[in-house]
């Protein structure tokens, strides 16, 4: 058995299913970071990562075009995060119990989105349900690198994307005067609007922004690794991405290491499938899981959120 695990370790396909896990995670996670650091919560992930993923199947199965699938995913988690965004910034409702129901929503609309996309009559078009796959892209020169170019540089579009999103995301909170007014709406919202700062403009660029990233990560789900869809087929990947902001305590490269982290322990639980040990699989699939939790309990205490975190801004009168 040891030896089986160890020959997990030595295959370089378990570290590029460590980066091909981590993607839809990484996506979310730091494209919501923004609207989390303005005060924000994006316990939502779920839902906009559930909608960008059957937008993805119904704009590349109705146009035949892969690339019109990530334009609709991207649609899909934006209309998502305006729900969002009118709901939390200009209502001020509750952040958590508005997430949960969209989440919830979220499982309705996507299976009746695709039930009527899909079907004629009671038929499902069965020619349509699996639609084109993102091609692999390999970076010349560096893809040709033993190891490191197949592990890192030899991956679907989306990939990289999340490579270029974490320095971005980093550049814009600590280097230029969006990344202020940003951290300034999270930390002290009446003193941002007192200078002029519009509150409710950061706060729905940011969250439309997460819903735009959120959309892609579904995108990567469904027609990136698989090129078909299923029911609910983010299985709480959301709901991941929120812990690794917390596990990285709201820090680019902190949420880096946590969907690493979780993107690792899903890339073992299936490898150690593969292995057909007598390990009942369901114990396996809750592996990552079990990750998040314990990276929860690791952070109690320590993490520290933005000031005015999950509460709803109201300009004081007079």
């Amino acid at each position: 058995m040891l030896n089986d695990l160890s020959s997990i370790f030595l295959n370089v396909e378990f570290y590029v299913a460590i980066v091909r896990m981590t993607t839809p995670l990484l996506l979310a996670a730091v494209g919501s970071l923004l609207a989390e650091r303005s005060g924000v919560v994006t316990f939502s992930m779920e839902a906009m990562m559930l909608m960008g993923a059957l937008g993805g199947i119904i704009g590349s199965g109705i146009t035949g075009n892969v690339w019109m699938g990530i334009l609709f995913a991207i649609v899909f988690g934006l209309l998502v995060g305006l729900a969002y965004s009118v709901m939390a910034v200009s209502v001020g409702a509750h952040q958590i119990v508005t997430s949960v129901g969209l989440n919830l929503g979220a499982v309705g609309l996507s299976a009746v989105l695709y039930a009527l996309t899909f079907t004629r009559g009671e038929e499902v078009i069965q020619t349509v349900i699996k639609v084109s796959s993102l091609p692999l892209v390999k970076i010349p020169l560096l893809g040709d690198i033993p190891f490191i170019g197949q592990v890192f540089f030899n991956h679907l579009p989306p990939v990289y994307f999340g490579y270029v999103l974490v320095p971005l995301v980093w550049f814009i909170l600590y280097r230029t005067s969006w990344g202020l007014k940003i951290r300034a709406v999270g930390e002290h919202p009446h003193a941002a609007d007192t200078v002029g700062i519009s509150v409710a403009k950061v706060r729905y660029a940011t969250i439309l922004f997460a819903g735009a990233c959120s959309g892609l990560a579904g995108a990567f789900l469904s027609i990136g690794l698989l090129g078909s869809y299923m029911e609910n087929m983010t299985a709480g990947r959301g709901f991941i991405a929120y812990t690794a902001i917390v596990f990285g305590k709201w820090q680019p490269v902190g949420v880096l290491l946590g969907t690493l982290l979780f993107g690792a322990a899903d890339a073992l639980q299936l490898r150690i499938q593969a292995l057909n040990l007598d390990i009942p699989y369901q114990f396996l699939v809750m592996l990552p899981y079990v990750v998040t939790m314990i990276a929860l309990i690791s952070v109690v205490g320590r993490a520290s959120w933005p000031a005015s975190y999950g509460n709803p801004f109201k300009r004081e009168a007079g």
